[in-house]
């Protein structure tokens, strides 16, 4: 039986980090992926690239006074950490990754070649009182180069030590469970899986070539969250936030099915807060999908109309940005599978941008003539391509015949024609104040303050009716898998913990599978741009920590 320093399962961000870090101090690594190598860095490939980056030079050059006092009164806010102890580990990481953030995270990665956008996003604002949910100022930081942007360097520093015989990468092995020794972890066993010419993502089959086991002085759980597996994902739902629908879209490949941390509970590791979840409620149907049920998050500015399946529009803050999950749980305590976004070409063209790397080939492919599209009046391509070709995007003249589309997409009659067209005049009337006391209206003119918002992200305030900035536009909307916020539970130096909270020796986790570090680094509710810094800042603490 093979024998390594340490083993590292799962070869995506989290896992290539800890493995650069363990291969740099002369540590002996296997890495092992169950997908082929065409799947090199798994979830972290498709992501948008964005970072929570705090303080950076990208936001002083547009005026943005940010902190890390402030970043984590806002992180504490959204969190809602338990005062039982529950949450003990995930606060203590919570506070070690704002002070990263805030710190060695850019200049970090500058060293290693990664670069950002120098326009930087504001995800998730809010719309509650100060000591509540969401980024009180811009801090989404997307790379250059997107999500293959970050993951770069990290399989560049892979392959070369493959190369040099410094690590073992082993893929289409599927671990199934772990060794242990009286009461450690020392080992993994599973089954090769035989080999298939599939592209990245692309689901690949689960055949058994035959087993294998491999022995340890340390085991690393790389392997992501449930976020494929609808039917677990539904089972760790809260009552508490309704149910989740039957139809749902996957927002992650199929492989991502929490296998890794099934076999460590199996093991005896605890596992803990599997009820706190980040998915979308803004998700619609890939025109050209990779893996099964996939679909694409879109990326809204604050001026389209959010309305339920009855048409009726979600209550404040519940804006497009500023509350995802909130969103999703007034839509699931519904016992609704959909919700709607109504809005018009102009707000189309200056607020819609899609998640993911190959949504945004501009960004993607650091492709600076593409980039330009951005300003130009009009949506860019990827955009615009849903716009023409996918049947959840219904056009119309006038709000009759856009109801009327809405209900025969739905294969339902739920939504009034005359109740539309009295939410649209109603909030037509108070843009026309250039006041106003709606709240929505009220925070999309607050938002053209910052400059990016005003440059490419939020349209001028105007009438949905007016005609120079028509036809309407409905886009329905679904439920779409994403992020497990909860995980196995770990001390600050990812070293997985028993339900009695004693560590289990042998045993470290990162990224997903460890919620993002401490079992549940973002308590309740998350302000983007953590889920890639958590798995560079979990996967460069656990590597540093096993060096000796």
């Amino acid at each position: 039986m093979t024998h390594s320093d340490v083993v590292v399962v799962g070869a995506g961000l989290a896992g290539l980090v800890a493995t650069a870090e363990l291969v740099a101090a002369g540590r002996r690594v296997t890495l092992l992926d169950a997908e082929p190598a065409a799947s090199l860095g798994g979830q972290a490939f498709w992501s948008f690239g964005g970072l929570f980056l705090v303080d950076s030079p990208e936001q002083r050059r547009l005026g943005v006074k940010d902190s890390a006092e402030l970043a984590l009164a806002d992180w504490f806010g959204s969190a809602e950490f338990a005062d039982d102890g529950t949450d003990r580990w995930g606060r203590a990481w919570a506070e070690g990754f704002v002070d990263f953030a805030a710190g060695d995270l850019r200049s970090w990665l500058h060293g290693l070649g990664v670069r950002w956008f120098p326009l930087v996003q504001w995800a998730e604002r809010g719309g509650y009182l100060a000591d509540g949910h969401g980024n009180s100022v811009p801090r989404f930081h997307v790379t250059w180069g997107t999500g293959p942007g970050i993951l770069e360097p990290f399989v560049r520093a892979l392959l070369d030590a493959r190369r040099e015989g410094l690590v073992d990468v082993r893929f289409r092995h599927r671990v199934t469970g772990l060794v242990t020794t009286d009461g450690r972890v020392t080992g993994v066993q599973g089954d090769v899986l035989v080999a298939e010419p599939v592209g990245r993502a692309v689901p690949s089959t689960r055949a058994v070539r035959g087993p294998f086991e491999l022995s340890a002085s340390a085991v690393v759980v790389a392997t992501g969250g449930i976020g494929a597996d609808h039917d677990l994902v539904r089972a760790a739902w809260p009552a508490s936030a309704g149910r989740l629908p039957q139809r749902m879209l996957s927002g992650v490949p199929d492989h991502v099915d929490g296998s890794g941390i099934a076999a460590a509970r199996a093991s005896g590791a605890a596992v803990v807060h599997e009820d706190r979840m980040w998915h979308y409620p803004e998700g619609i149907t890939n025109h050209s999908p990779v893996w099964s049920q996939h679909g694409i998050r879109i990326l809204a500015g604050p001026s389209s109309l959010w309305l339920d399946a009855d048409g009726n529009r979600l209550p404040a803050p519940l804006f497009p940005g500023f509350d995802s999950l909130g969103s999703l749980r007034h839509i699931t305590g519904r016992g609704d599978d959909h919700s709607w976004f109504v809005l018009d070409r102009t707000i189309l063209g200056s607020e819609f941008a899609l998640s993911g790397s190959e949504q945004n080939p501009d960004l993607t492919g650091k492709d600076l003539r593409l980039l330009l599209d951005r300003v130009k009046p009009g949506a860019v391509g990827p955009v615009e391509a849903f716009a023409e070709g996918s049947d959840e995007f219904l056009w119309a003249d006038t709000p009759a015949e856009l109801a009327a589309k809405m209900n025969a997409l739905s294969g339902s009659d739920r939504i009034d024609a005359h109740a539309l067209e009295r939410t649209i005049v109603a909030r037509d009337r108070q843009v026309t104040t250039g006041l106003g006391k709606d709240h929505q209206v009220v925070a999309t003119a607050m938002a053209r303050r910052y400059v990016v918002d005003r440059l490419i992200r939020v349209a001028a305030p105007h009438r949905l009716l007016d005609p120079a900035h028509g036809p309407l536009l409905a886009v329905r909307l679904s439920v779409l898998t994403r992020k497990t916020l909860g995980g196995l539970h770990t001390d600050l130096e990812g070293r997985v913990l028993r339900p009695d909270g004693e560590v289990l020796p042998g045993l470290w986790a990162v990224g997903e599978a460890a919620g993002f570090g401490g079992g549940g680094v973002h308590g309740h509710r998350a302000l983007e741009g953590t889920f890639l810094g958590g798995c560079l800042y979990t996967g460069r603490t656990v590597g540093r920590a096993l060096r000796a």
